[in-house]
């Protein structure tokens, strides 16, 4: 209880976040577990090729990338530090992105259940942790200490890019009546279910309004860890499956990213940096 009560006196928060902490390291265990499952009995948690070349080296980034980001998170906010409390919304939307692509891309069965529990506990703990922050506190710390204008920008593009591309593909799909795979379909899902988020987080933040100080460095920071896992995910993928390496597709990734990276290593350091 001390340590809730010192970290408090130092972290913008209003309350206490115990239950917080609790539901993502239960998050944390439980992505682990199905991460480690996927990796080591590959053929019986994905019964089609199309899940096994896409998922299983998905489970690897997410113990490289995943786990750590929401661990280090926790562990930073516990420490007391701001940047800490700001990543973990972030980390907690890394996982639930990639839980709902599974969720809509795996069969029923038990995967399917710890998937869909994964993004279940994830919306909860974002909520609670969005809820304990003092979004007007966060915004006196970081005000004219982080690049507003260019993250809001950054986030409200990089969303509706997304959702541009969703549309066109579903509406081409349409058009030339041709079927989209299982798991490029759910990736679709994730991408038009998690961008107006960045949107309306970057639009917050271009204004300047509490929130948007909240939601800016964890949108930035859960949109630069995907730039990077994708970029991991297309290096393994070649050397875990069937699937030929292409690098011309690993430089996109990278130069798309940047727009995300650039921000957010700015704004990340007003953070550490600044007022705070």
């Amino acid at each position: 209880m001390n340590m809730y009560r010192e970290t408090a006196n130092r972290l913008p928060i209003k309350g206490n976040l115990g239950r917080t902490y609790a539901v993502s390291l239960v998050i944390a265990l439980l992505m682990t577990a199905a991460s480690v499952a996927g990796c080591l009995y590959p053929s019986v948690i994905y019964p089609t090729d199309e899940l096994l070349q896409s998922l299983m080296p998905n489970d690897v980034v997410n113990l490289l990338i995943g786990v750590p980001i929401l661990l280090g998170s926790m562990w930073l906010a516990r420490r007391g530090r701001l940047i800490g409390l700001l990543f973990w919304p972030g980390a907690l939307l890394y996982v639930l992105y990639n839980y709902l692509a599974y969720v809509f891309a795996m069969p029923v069965g038990v995967p399917f259940v710890v998937s869909l529990t994964l993004a279940t506990l994830s919306v909860y703990a974002i909520i609670g942790l969005g809820a304990s922050i003092d979004a007007t506190a966060v915004q006196q710390r970081l005000i004219g200490a982080v690049p507003e204008k260019a993250a809001g920008a950054a986030l409200a593009g990089l969303g509706t890019l997304f959702c541009v591309r969703v549309i066109a593909v579903v509406v081409g799909a349409l058009v030339n009546q041709t079927a989209i795979g299982s798991t490029e379909l759910a990736v679709l899902v994730a991408d038009f279910v998690t961008s107006p988020v960045s949107i309306i987080g970057g639009l917050l933040l271009w204004q300047r309004k509490p929130l948007g100080y909240v939601a800016g460095v964890g949108l930035l920071f859960q949109s630069s860890m995907l730039f990077i896992g994708l970029i991991i995910f297309m290096l393994l993928q070649p050397l875990l499956t069937t699937t030929p390496f292409n690098l011309v597709d690993v430089i996109v990734v990278f130069v798309m990213g940047l727009v995300s990276f650039v921000p957010f290593a700015l704004f990340a350091r007003g953070v550490v940096s600044g007022r705070n």
